[in-house]
């Protein structure tokens, strides 16, 4: 059976298993799941995702979800390229790094917390956007820190891409989302341009999705 993938456009954790799949050169199926407009709460996706959230991942009769568990299951579908390394101190090290923006920064500005800002406190749309920023900035200072202490080479763990790469190529997208400037961040904006010459992140960045373009040529 192929690998099927339920993400949607401009969701950074679905960006974030595409790249992993294309790195590994696995074929997939992206099915849309319009995260914005609530298709994620309609019976026929609970179905596949207790979670309600996106990306969900079937393969083989088993469906996984969260990206993290997804991307260490890529590992042992296909082993080479490594995204994770097999070192327990490096392997550490990567996961650290992927989860700053996976744990920390990526789930204070998600739609769920951004609507429940406007709902329960009242919050406007220019304080949502503030507080969009306010967390991405976080995210972004926090790995320009310890890109600090251990610079790119070219790649936050050598010299392919991994896990980390992944991870703070995310946070990235999600800067330009909130049209924030890297001139602040000048290591994580060189490791993101590294990235982004890869075809594997190029193609999997949210502006390059049918979905994307759909809904430009629609406004």
């Amino acid at each position: 059976m192929g690998i099927r993938i339920y993400g949607f456009w401009r969701s950074i954790a679905s960006f974030r298993v595409r790249v992993a799949l294309r790195l590994k050169g696995l074929p997939f199926e992206e099915i849309p799941v319009d995260i914005l407009s609530g298709e994620q709460f309609r019976p026929e996706y609970a179905a596949v995702s207790a979670e309600r959230v996106v990306p969900t991942f079937v393969h083989d009769g088993h469906t996984i979800f969260q990206s993290l568990a997804i991307i260490e299951y890529l590992e042992t579908l296909q082993s080479e390229p490594r995204l994770i390394p097999q070192d327990a101190k490096e392997r550490a090290y990567a996961k650290s790094l992927a989860l700053v923006t996976v744990a920390d920064a990526h789930p204070l500005v998600t739609p769920r917390v951004r609507n429940h800002l406007a709902a329960t406190f009242g919050a406007d749309a220019h304080a949502i956007e503030d507080w969009g920023r306010h967390w991405t900035t976080e995210g972004l200072a926090t790995y320009e820190r310890l890109l600090a202490q251990r610079p790119a080479a070219p790649f936050a763990l050598g010299p392919e891409p991994g896990l980390a790469d992944i991870c703070i190529a995310g946070q990235v997208v999600t800067a330009q989302y909130v049209k924030l400037e890297l001139r602040d961040f000048p290591a994580v904006a060189r490791l993101a341009e590294h990235c982004f010459r890869l075809p594997a992140f190029a193609s999997s960045h949210p502006f390059e999705q049918p979905g994307y373009k759909a809904a430009k040529a629609a406004h």
